[in-house]
C-alpha cells in the first residue's frame, strides 16, 4: 500500500510541475542537447559505479573475499530490487548476500552495508555544506538550510564517531518511535555498535572508505553538472554543488516512488536563478535516469538475486 501511496504521490506533483511548463518545449531541449555532454553525462553511471563496487570490497574483512565482478553486480541487482522493492529490501539482500558469500555474520554483514550507506549520506551532506558555504545567492531561506544541513552534518558525524553519543541518539529515537518500528530501531542500534567496533579498529580502513564516500559524491554532483551542460544550461559549478544535494536530500524524504516528484520540484526551485522549469523539469528526468539505468544494468543479474530471496528463511529475515 505504501508503494502505491508513494506512485500516487510522485504523479500528483509530476502533474502540477508539468502543467505549468512548455512540454514541446521540453521536448525540443532534449532533441536539440549537446551531442557530446549527454553520452557524457549518462555514461557517468559506469566510474560511479566501479567505484561503487570497489569500495563495497574494501568494506569486507581482509579473512573474506568479494570479487569485483560480484560487487559490480550485487550494486547492480540491488538497484533494480530498491527500484521496486519497499524499505530498501535490496540493500537487505545484498547484505545477506555477503553474509553468505563471505561468510560474514548477518549481524556484520547489515553493519556494512549500514556503514555504507552512512558513509554516502554524510558525504553528501559534507558536498552540500561545501557548496551552501561558497554560493554567492544567500538569503534566509539559504542560510536556514545551510544551518539545517550543517547540523545534520554534525550530528551525524557524532553518531558515527562517538558510541556514546550513538548509544543516546537511539535510545532517543526508540522512546518517541512507535511501536511497530521500535524493534528495528533496537536491530539496528545493535548493529550500529558492531559496525563502530569493527570500523574504528582500523582507523587507516576508516579513513581509505570515508575519502572514497567523498569522491565518489564528487562523482555524482559532477554528473548532475554535465546534465546541465548537456541541457545547453548554465549554472557556475560551485552553485551547482550546493543546489543539486539539496535536491537530493528532497528526494530522500519518504514521500514518493524513488524520489520522483519531490526531487524534480526541488530542482525547479533551487535552480530557478540559473534556468526556467522547462529545463529543470528536463534535468529532473537525467537524474531520474541516474537511478533507472543502474537498474537496468542490473536486470540481467535479478534472476541470481531473486532466488537469494526467495531462499532466505524467515529466521534469516529476523536476523537483519
Amino acid at each position: 500500500m505504501k508503494r502505491f501511496i508513494s506512485i500516487a504521490v510522485s504523479i500528483i506533483i509530476l502533474s502540477i510541475i508539468y502543467s505549468k511548463i512548455d512540454l514541446q518545449g521540453l521536448a525540443d531541449i532534449f532533441l536539440n542537447s549537446d551531442r557530446f555532454w549527454m553520452p557524457v553525462s549518462l555514461a557517468m553511471v559506469i566510474p560511479i559505479t566501479l567505484f561503487t563496487a570497489w569500495r563495497l570490497q574494501q568494506l569486507m574483512p581482509k579473512s573474506t573475499y568479494l570479487g569485483f565482478a560480484e560487487a559490480n553486480r550485487l550494486i547492480l541487482a540491488a538497484s533494480v530490487l530498491n527500484m521496486v522493492l519497499p524499505s530498501k529490501m535490496g540493500d537487505i539482500a545484498k547484505a545477506y548476500f555477503m553474509r553468505e558469500r563471505g561468510h560474514l555474520s548477518g549481524s556484520l554483514s547489515l553493519s556494512l552495508v549500514v556503514f555504507e550507506k552512512s558513509c554516502d549520506l554524510l558525504s553528501l551532506l559534507l558536498w552540500c555544506v561545501f557548496g551552501l558555504l561558497l554560493y554567492p545567492q544567500k538569503d534566509l531561506l539559504f542560510w536556514t538550510m545551510t544551518l539545517g544541513v550543517t547540523i545534520g552534518l554534525l550530528v551525524g558525524l557524532s553518531i558515527l564517531g562517538s558510541r556514546k553519543f550513538a548509544d543516546l541518539f537511539f535510545r532517543i529515537i526508540r522512546k518517541v518511535a512507535p511501536n511497530k518500528i521500535k524493534e528495528k530501531v533496537k536491530k539496528l542500534q545493535i548493529s550500529w555498535a558492531q559496525m563502530h567496533n569493527y570500523f574504528w579498529s582500523d582507523k587507516r580502513q576508516l579513513v581509505k572508505i570515508s575519502a572514497t564516500s567523498i569522491f565518489i559524491w564528487f562523482l555524482h554532483l559532477l554528473q548532475i553538472w554535465f546534465f546541465i551542460l548537456a541541457l545547453n544550461a548554465w549554472a557556475p559549478f560551485m552553485s551547482s554543488l550546493a543546489l543539486s544535494p539539496l535536491a537530493i536530500l528532497a528526494g530522500l524524504l519518504p514521500l514518493t516512488f524513488a524520489g520522483v516528484g519531490t526531487r524534480d520540484a526541488a530542482l525547479v526551485i533551487f535552480y530557478e536563478p540559473y534556468f526556467d522549469a522547462t529545463v529543470a523539469a528536463g534535468l529532473g528526468l537525467l537524474c531520474t535516469a541516474r537511478y533507472f539505468l543502474p537498474a537496468i544494468g542490473g536486470l540481467p543479474f535479478l534472476g541470481q538475486y531473486l532466488t537469494t530471496i526467495k531462499t532466505m528463511k524467515q529466521s534469516d529475515i529476523s536476523e537483519y
